[in-house]
């Protein structure tokens, strides 16, 4: 786990300062209410479009008071201040579309589908141009932060290839080529990586994924420390309207509660399972980079097979989606935009919070099937 997290105020008083929080006591006590007589314990769910005109809200497209409690959380365990979104891809977007015309992102070859999606299309459009690198080859990376380079794009680790940044490396390298740094931190969680404090500018996630945790709200978010970049990035939410609903946000908050206890529960479970898979005949590799929730393998015999296990599990469930409590898998490459040099064969699987035995169970009978048949 990452050190601790001074409360995002930095508020402290003269007679009793206070020692900063671990960021498994963020998860559970950032973005609440006052501890006032009468308070909730948690904010409530505020469905509202119109607000009385004289505050700082103003409308419900600017502003609410469930996303800003779960903003509020987020932000301070980042360390930065969150900006919410409708989804994922759309924080990604906003994002990318800040990229003035005509200049060039460098990103991770292997990320994101989704993101790998919108940088073609920018660039087949003629808005930007796109330099896709081995972002765990440090080198390759520095060499191609040009002087029209305006992005770095990391993802750390990388999906689904798992492939791991060195995160300070290449923000120190970018700052100093005049590139600000986005890392997609939706597989580390803020539990296992702070990017803000390795040197990037702006962090992202899915946060339908770990954040949320219980595959049941689409969000995403946007983090930075810079104000400038804040202002920036709030502005173009308003304007393109790419909000959160509020029971999303209302549910994502409340899944952050138990992040901490989640991702150490699925690291565990994953780190046993890559152990157990090393030996087992149908795999030709495993990818885990050490930490984490998430793992791949690359099936013996290729698509097929690896179909064939995907198809075969009970518990483990056929899906396209991550880091939820419940264990899922899927083939990536039967997605026709995932990038062509992730094998065939190659099985990402997202390891949830059930009985490990359970799981290897099911996984190994899967296997058995694949390699049997």
């Amino acid at each position: 786990m990452v050190g601790r997290v001074m409360p995002q105020n930095g508020c402290v008083t003269a007679d009793a300062p206070r020692p900063p929080l671990s960021p498994q006591t963020v998860v559970v006590k950032a973005g609440r209410p006052p501890h006032e007589p009468d308070q909730p314990l948690n904010h409530p769910l505020v469905m509202a479009s119109t607000y009385v005109a004289g505050g700082d809200r103003e409308y419900g497209r600017y502003a609410n008071p469930t996303w800003g409690a779960f903003e509020e959380a987020v932000g301070e365990l980042e360390g930065g201040r969150a900006i919410s979104f409708a989804s994922g891809m759309a924080a990604v977007s906003t994002l990318l579309d800040l990229v003035t015309p005509g200049e060039t992102v460098v990103a991770a070859r292997h990320c994101y589908q989704g993101t790998l999606v919108q940088l073609s299309s920018l660039e087949q459009r003629g808005l930007v141009k796109v330099v896709l690198v081995d972002i765990d080859d440090t080198e390759q990376v520095i060499a191609a932060l040009g002087d029209d380079v305006a992005l770095l794009w990391v993802e750390s680790p990388t999906n689904p290839a798992l492939e791991v940044a060195d995160i300070p490396a290449l923000c120190e390298a970018a700052h100093a080529a005049g590139v600000r740094v986005v890392v997609d931190n939706t597989f580390a969680t803020p539990l296992l990586q702070r990017p803000l404090e390795s040197g990037a500018d702006v962090v992202v996630h899915s946060g339908t994924k770990y954040i949320a945790g219980h595959s049941d709200a689409v969000i995403g978010l946007v983090v930075t420390a810079d104000d400038e970049i804040y202002r920036a990035v709030d502005e173009k939410r308003r304007t393109m309207g790419a909000l959160p609903g509020t029971l999303e946000a209302w549910l994502a908050l409340r899944g952050l509660r138990t992040l901490h206890l989640r991702v150490e529960r699925a690291q565990a479970n994953a780190a046993e399972l890559v152990r157990r898979l090393a030996e087992h005949p149908a795999v030709d590799r495993v990818r885990y980079p050490g930490f984490g929730g998430i793992l791949a393998i690359e099936i013996a015999g290729g698509a097929d097979r690896a179909d064939a296990v995907s198809g075969h599990t009970r518990l483990w469930v056929h899906a396209t989606s991550l880091g939820g409590v419940e264990s899922s898998l899927e083939r990536r490459r039967r997605w026709k935009s995932e990038s062509p040099s992730i094998p065939e064969g190659l099985l990402r699987l997202s390891v949830g919070i059930e009985d490990v035995d359970d799981l290897w169970s099911d996984l190994s009978q899967a296997l058995d099937h694949a390699v049997l048949g």
